[in-house]
């Protein structure tokens, strides 16, 4: 029993070596007014950033980032994080995104992943799906489903990387 006491020990802090020492891959998005970005290229000025992964029909996913943009000037102020929400709709729905964005009032950078490559790139199975990235490109925290109050989780981990 020690034994598989251990095992599990050793595997889940590969794992969590495996998270925090990840880089993000390198995919080329479009934002939603066509310009290209590397993903591998996003940064926040040495500050940790949020990367939201969400669909226009996506419930969870909404209320996530409406709760979001409820405190997101707070977090701005406080932390200086930012918010990519990343669309992983598909090219025949890629044209509600950006009506979807303006009606929510969303303020953060949006990016489209309509083949589905960096959702593939990260082994995206559900979403929401979160990830938090460190000022150093590395990413730090994942998670997957959305509910109510899951967003304070969020910036309690983005306080820690700031400290």
């Amino acid at each position: 029993m020690k034994r598989k006491s251990l095992l599990v020990l050793i595997l889940t802090a590969f794992a969590a070596i495996d998270t925090m020492f990840a880089q993000l891959p390198a995919v080329t998005l479009k934002t939603i007014d066509g310009k290209s970005v590397n993903t591998s290229e996003l940064s926040n000025d040495d500050k940790p950033f949020i990367i939201d992964s969400f669909a226009t029909w996506c419930k969870p996913c909404n209320s996530e980032l409406d709760a979001i943009a409820e405190v997101y000037e707070d977090w701005q102020q406080e932390t200086g994080v930012k918010i990519v929400a990343v669309s992983i709709d598909q090219a025949q729905n890629i044209s509600k995104v950006k009506p979807l964005v303006e009606n929510h009032g969303w303020e953060y950078e949006v990016l489209l992943d309509p083949n589905g490559d960096f959702k593939r790139a990260l082994g995206i199975q559900m979403i929401p799906y979160v990830l938090i990235v460190d000022g150093h490109g590395n990413i730090v925290y994942k998670h997957n489903g959305y509910t109510d109050g899951a967003e304070t989780e969020l910036i309690e981990k983005v306080r820690e990387l700031i400290k």
